[in-house]
């Protein structure tokens, strides 16, 4: 290891507030699925957000506690709370990593088919049906609906009365907008159905997304000192705007009360009509939860940069915590903004479910003339590479981590002459691109989501409860901050409550395999770790693994814990099982 730039390794050029900067990515993942929350959870949205960033606030105690216990280890809290695990099972070791890995790889394409989206609606914006140039088209265009035109005997049928030139204004917009619609838009070169998966397409959005990735790449490629300086600029220029976005609409009495309360689940996702605290309301609520923890949960990405900290004793907790206190001021005001301006009807608008239509909401709710509807769109694709950014420097130092403790395979435990981990980057771009090609459309976009959350409730599940274990088999190790004990306790209980969130949530988002493509995803890493551990490394980790915990040539040492990791496997196992089980989607 070393603190020099050409070493090959990880470089130690942050402080916390290097980290803390690179964390700011976190808050515009708000802007992902604040339209599927609205629709899923009706007016409880905004509750579900405020819920779900206060489970996360708690949550990082524990991996600052534990961050804390590795400051020679890059890959964030699935790393450190991996280890707690070895004692008692090799493959749950490199289960955490895996699962924290697949959910916060897919930020990148699904933020760049959003981005994507955004350039495509401001350089070929396809015409709105009540447009003029499209009731110039129609008016062009009229006589070429004719009387025995099917559309016409039947519109015509349907509405008595009514004259060959009332159906023609009625069917031909739809023509018109078919026609003014610029080609690249619809174009795209091929789809590949994927069983079990969805179409892989590619299309306009995928190219764009790719080329979004590359420039990422790009920016990332010369090291964590140049990803953290880049990521201050754009955090500042995103995230000042996003705040006013939170307070203008409070503060000018904006707020219409009849919004946000009557707080009751809908009757059906995106029905936008109130329903009952029913096993079907509770259902959708909990799958609210279930997507919403994938945003809120994210800032424990700060200390994914141990390694490259200047002094991680002490700016480890610093930057999680300062990160943690930054997503609840935009987790709590901003969704509450939208949704008192707005509505629940308002948030189900079709650009607001794909987030296409973000940009225009924000520009509105602070003044709302094109001016400024037009610098929020630039403001929002900017905010979409803030998170990129964020998700590609997490993810791929969980990659090379795991690969340096002997989890992953070898080639990614490669770092450039700016101590980039380049070799996992390329594999999160591969991954990725195919991501995208799946994401491309709306429907792929949420399963895509509604997969990788399930192993982010994994990770987050063993992690807690790696908080308590860490406790009793290395309660030796110097910890330069401790959470009290009584808040373990409460986060070993909400590793559960994540269990239930996961059993009942994942089925909400309109895929009922949603859940079971997640788990066979994370089996996939069985296969990889024993090719890796047993066939390359002959059954022994790498040199220095293990070196944190004290422990060294295959020696996992005392299990103190006994029988109760496996017992917690269990249980957590029982509570996704019953709740997959006895909770069901209203109808």
């Amino acid at each position: 290891m070393s603190n020099e730039q050409g070493s090959g390794e990880l470089v130690r050029a942050l402080d916390w507030k290097g980290a803390f900067w690179v964390a700011a990515g976190v808050p515009p993942l708000v802007l992902f699925s604040i339209g599927g929350i609205a629709g899923t959870t009706g007016k409880l949205a905004f509750m579900v957000w405020i819920i779900s960033m206060i489970m996360g606030f708690l949550q990082s105690f524990t991996y600052a506690e534990i961050a804390g216990m590795f400051g020679n280890k890059s890959g964030g809290a699935s790393v450190y709370g991996a280890t707690a695990w070895l004692r008692y099972s090799k493959f749950i070791a490199p289960l955490s990593v895996w699962c924290n890995w697949f959910a916060w790889s897919p930020v990148l394409s699904l933020g760049c088919a959003i981005a994507a989206g955004y350039i495509l609606n401001a350089l070929f914006p396809i015409p709105a049906a009540d447009s003029q140039m499209v009731m110039d088209w129609v008016a062009a265009n009229i006589a070429s609906l004719k009387p025995e035109d099917p559309r016409a005997v039947e519109w015509l049928a349907a509405n008595a009365g009514k004259t060959l030139q009332d159906a023609a204004a009625a069917l031909l917009p739809t023509d018109g907008v078919t026609a003014l619609t610029p080609a690249i838009r619809t174009w795209e070169l091929f789809g590949i159905p994927v069983p079990g998966l969805g179409t892989l397409h590619l299309n306009t959005t995928f190219v764009i997304g790719a080329i979004l990735m590359l420039i990422m790449f790009a920016i990332q490629h010369r090291g964590i000192a140049s990803t953290a300086a880049a990521q201050k600029i754009l955090a500042i220029v995103v995230l000042v705007p996003l705040l006013l976005v939170g307070l203008v609409p409070i503060l000018t009495g904006a707020i219409d009360s009849a919004n946000i309360t009557g707080l009751v689940p809908p009757t059906a996702a995106y029905s936008g009509v109130d329903g009952t605290w029913s096993i079907g309301g509770w259902t959708l609520f909990l799958g609210g939860l279930y997507i919403a923890a994938w945003s809120t949960y994210g800032f424990e990405t700060a200390v994914c940069y141990t390694r490259e900290l200047k002094d991680p004793k002490t700016d480890t907790f610093k930057a999680i915590i300062y990160s943690g206190l930054l997503c609840c001021l935009f987790f709590f005001l901003v969704p509450f903004a939208f949704q008192g301006v707005l509505g629940h009807a308002g948030m189900l608008a079709p650009g607001i479910v794909d987030g296409t239509g973000i940009a225009e909401a924000l520009g509105n709710m602070v003044g709302g003339n094109k001016v400024i509807v037009q610098i929020f769109v630039i403001l929002m694709i900017l905010a979409l590479f803030l998170a990129i950014m964020t998700a590609m420097a997490g993810s791929s130092r969980t990659l090379y981590q795991g690969s340096k403790d002997g989890w992953l395979p070898k080639y990614l435990s490669h770092a450039n002459e700016h101590g980039a981990p380049t070799r996992a980057m390329w594999t999160d771009f591969a991954f990725n691109l195919f991501l995208l090609a799946l994401a491309s459309d709306l429907a792929g976009y949420f399963y895509v989501l509604a997969i990788s959350n399930v192993g982010y409730i994994i990770f987050n599940f063993l992690n807690l409860n790696a908080g308590w274990i860490h406790r009793m088999d290395s309660g030796h190790i110097a910890r330069p901050w401790k959470a009290p004990t009584w808040l373990i306790g409460v986060n070993t209980i909400l590793a559960f409550v994540n269990a239930l969130f996961l059993g009942a949530g994942a089925k909400v988002w309109g895929y009922s395999t949603a859940l079971w493509v997640g788990l066979i995803f994370a089996a996939l890493i069985f296969p990889v770790f024993a090719y890796r551990h047993y066939v390359q490394d002959g059954g022994q980790f790498p040199k220095g693994a293990l070196e944190a915990l004290g422990l060294k040539d295959g020696d996992m040492g005392e299990r103190k814990a006994g029988m109760l990791p496996y017992l917690t496997l269990v249980l957590g196992a029982a509570v996704v099982l019953w709740a997959n089980w006895f909770f069901v989607l209203p109808g």
